[in-house]
């Protein structure tokens, strides 16, 4: 038997190198302390690990906040915030879950047809947007942004799949022009947040809107959730929401009944021919300093935002006040030294040492005449005289600069001036003393004057009575702020008895007699200034100023009024002047029943406060105001009154216009615009959202589409203005040619 062979068993073993075995601990190590510090770090490689995982799996949504109201002092709405409709269209079939119920445009050829009817889009455009691929949604341009309530209801009301609304708010301002440079504007600005989020947002670009924006914006809120890959929010899991904080609302000063007045008077003084390169009023109360109307021309809507200017002339814009500053200088000079309104000097012309000749407006002068009627008859070397024999320039500047000249009054509205009260010179020194060579502002003129109405107190002016939060809370009340004594009693009492003389004489004795209103014991100064220019001043180019009050002994209210290069059409400048400022204080003390409404005394003015006519037969309404003779407009035929405009508390004087809305919105005809003025028109025009085009100025003489006609959403209305004198002359030529 043979033996089995054993088989022999190696005993060599694999021998692994020591420096592989260490490469293998040491990648081991690493390992182990990567993965513990992403175990333990908030950050890696500067990003933060939680927050880019949590931004996978949830999100953050905006929630806007409401912007302010602005109101006037008695609540009506001066800006507001309303929905404004983006027009989108859904092109993904996905949306679709039940063929029967399409939640997408099916038909892009009908859908287009439609909507071509309604909008101002053509339907080759809309196909154009309706037919992109591999998309969502779509908008379809930007002529489809902005869209009013009724353009919303019209599209909705063609039941059209996959068509659909983004809302969003815009700025309106009811009145359209209308304090326009006090109130300013907001305008829709979008941005993108961290979230991916669109948001649009309004942002105030001038007046309150922009001085108070971040109180009127608000503060927005959020809502964070859990979502899914698609973005939707997870079922059962937990929503963290932080409401919005709505922008507070802002209560002004300014009354729009007193606006109303200014408006209309500087209208009512284009209707009498007159021109002027620019206008501006402003009226304070002289108890308190609260401002309450602020007007001027140029203007603009700010619905539309059509600025030819951005400065408000009463705020913004200093220019040389002229003789109005002589009511100051005469002041310095009661506080500084003895003032004998008795004593004399010659008129005439005065040379100073450098050889300049300074003149009175009449270059003949009055001869030797007493300070008192120097400042009546607006004497330029009463003023020198004055200053040569009591004060000095330091002393006059000075005084200027308490008064508030030369310094911003701190009021509440952006970019306000300071104007420019710096003289060195002998003949720069008497200048200053008359209003030349200096500037100032309507607003400064408004607080150095309630100095003369508070027995020397000076006030702070002011434009916002109080601010409102979204609870009804008041977090802010303006009020009569004293600033400091500037003048005695004695000083101001003798200022308004000068005041009264410029008015209450003639021709040969004043210059304020064209502004003389029997049983009115207004007060005042005037004042022309030349327009500086490169090569001196412009003797053609002239800024006509008026700064008064009344009554004379207790003042409740204070005004400035300025024009540029006023003009009545037969050279004359006062005329412009003169006739606003008789009906401003006409219609401010009726409706302030300052003069305790004594109609042996004073002329009123009719005036009609808008009651709410809503719910109000048609007939009845038309007939109270048309027997009362406000024009009106009535939209549709509708037995009941629905909407009205201006709204309930407006005072109106005759003349004026009320558009009523009726309860027909299937019979509504463009109305006849033959007479009203642009202003008027535009109104009516806005309030029906008719496209339209405007070709001159004034008052309209013809219409490209006869009133009664239905209205089409595709109409474009043309109409055609002129001025009252133009279409005289035109009246007249034609008379000549027969």
């Amino acid at each position: 038997m043979k033996e089995k062979k054993k088989t022999k068993i190696s005993t060599n073993t694999i021998r692994i190198p020591l420096w592989l075995i260490l490469i293998g601990l040491l990648s081991f190590c690493v390992v182990i302390a990567r993965v513990s510090v992403l175990a333990l770090s908030k950050k890696i490689d500067d990003i933060d690990i939680q927050a880019f995982a949590s931004t996978r799996t949830s999100t953050t949504r905006t929630l806007p906040a409401d912007r302010g109201t602005i109101y006037d002092i008695n609540g009506n709405v001066l800006a507001k915030t309303v929905p404004s409709y983006t027009l989108i269209a859904y092109l993904s079939p996905s949306r679709t879950t039940d063929p029967k119920k399409p939640q997408h445009v099916v038909d892009v050829d009908y859908t287009a047809t439609e909507l071509a009817k309604v909008i101002d889009v053509d339907y080759e455009t809309i196909v154009k947007y309706l037919s992109k691929t591999n998309v969502y949604q779509t908008e379809l341009g930007p002529k489809t942004k902005g869209l009013t309530e009724l353009q919303k209801d019209a599209i909705q009301d063609l039941n059209l799949p996959g068509i659909d609304f983004l809302t969003t708010q815009k700025r309106y301002y009811p009145y359209g022009d209308f304090l326009s440079y006090t109130i300013g504007y907001a305008k829709e600005k979008t941005y993108t947040d961290e979230n991916g989020q669109e948001i649009t947002t309004l942002v105030g670009e001038m007046g309150i809107e922009k001085q108070y924006d971040d109180i009127l914006r608000g503060t927005d809120g959020y809502t964070f959730y859990q979502r899914d890959r698609n973005g939707y929010k997870i079922a059962g899991t937990k929503e963290r929401t932080v409401a919005a904080v709505d922008g507070q609302d802002i209560y002004l000063t300014i009354d729009a009944n007193v606006q109303l007045f200014l408006e209309k008077a500087i209208q009512n003084a284009k209707l009498k021919k007159y021109r002027w390169d620019w206008y501006t009023i402003l009226v304070a109360d002289a108890k308190t300093g609260a401002i309450l109307g602020s007007a001027s021309d140029p203007s603009f809507d700010p619905n539309k935002r059509n600025i030819t200017n951005y400065m408000d002339y009463n705020v913004a814009y200093p220019f040389e006040p002229g003789s109005t500053m002589k009511t100051f200088t005469y002041m310095a000079v009661m506080e500084n030294s003895k003032y004998d309104g008795n004593a004399t000097y010659k008129s005439g012309t005065y040379k100073t040492t450098d050889g300049t000749v300074i003149g009175d407006w009449e270059r003949r002068g009055w001869g030797n005449i007493t300070y008192d009627r120097g400042f009546a008859l607006s004497s330029n070397t009463g003023v020198i005289s004055l200053l040569r024999k009591n004060i000095n320039q330091a002393t006059l500047k000075a005084y200027f600069n308490r008064l508030g000249f030369g310094l911003p009054t701190n009021i509440e509205l952006p970019n306000e001036a300071s104007g420019k009260i710096n003289f060195n010179y002998e003949t720069e020194y008497y200048n200053a003393g008359f209003g030349q060579g200096i500037t100032t502002t309507p607003i400064q003129n408004i607080k150095a004057l309630t100095s003369i109405a508070n027995d020397g107190m000076l006030l702070q002016p002011y434009y916002v009575d109080r601010i409102v939060d979204s609870k009804g809370n008041i977090t802010y009340k303006g009020e009569r702020k004293e600033l400091y004594q500037v003048a005695s009693t004695a000083t101001t009492d003798k200022i308004k008895d000068l005041m009264e003389d410029v008015i209450s004489g003639n021709s040969r004795t004043c210059t304020g007699y064209p502004y003389y209103m029997k049983g009115y014991d207004l007060i005042l100064k005037t004042g022309s200034a030349q327009v500086a220019s490169s090569s001196g001043y412009d003797t053609g180019e002239v800024i006509k100023g008026i700064a008064g009050m009344f009554p004379k002994d207790d003042p409740e209210i204070i005004f400035y009024v300025a024009a540029k290069k006023p003009n009545d059409g037969a050279g004359g400048r006062v005329k412009p002047m003169s006739m606003v400022v008789k009906e401003i204080v006409t219609n401010i003390s009726s409706y302030y029943d300052i003069y305790d409404n004594k109609e042996e005394e004073i002329q009123k003015v009719a005036t009609y406060t808008v009651p709410s006519m809503i719910n109000k037969k048609t007939s009845d309404v038309q007939k109270e105001l048309s027997d009362f003779g406000l024009k009106t407009i009535v939209i549709g035929e509708g037995d009941k009154i629905i909407s009205q405009y201006p709204k309930t508390g407006i005072v109106l004087t005759k003349k004026d216009m009320v558009i009523l809305v009726t309860n027909d919105k299937e019979n509504i005809k463009m109305p006849n615009f033959k007479g009203l003025s642009l202003n008027e028109t535009k109104t009516i025009l806005s309030y029906l959202n008719i496209k339209y085009e405007i070709e001159g100025n004034g008052y309209v003489t013809n219409q490209s589409i006869k009133n009664g006609t239905l209205l089409e959403e595709d109409m474009t209305l043309k109409l055609q203005l002129k001025e009252y004198y133009v279409q005289e002359q035109e009246e007249q030529d034609e008379e000549k040619k027969k």
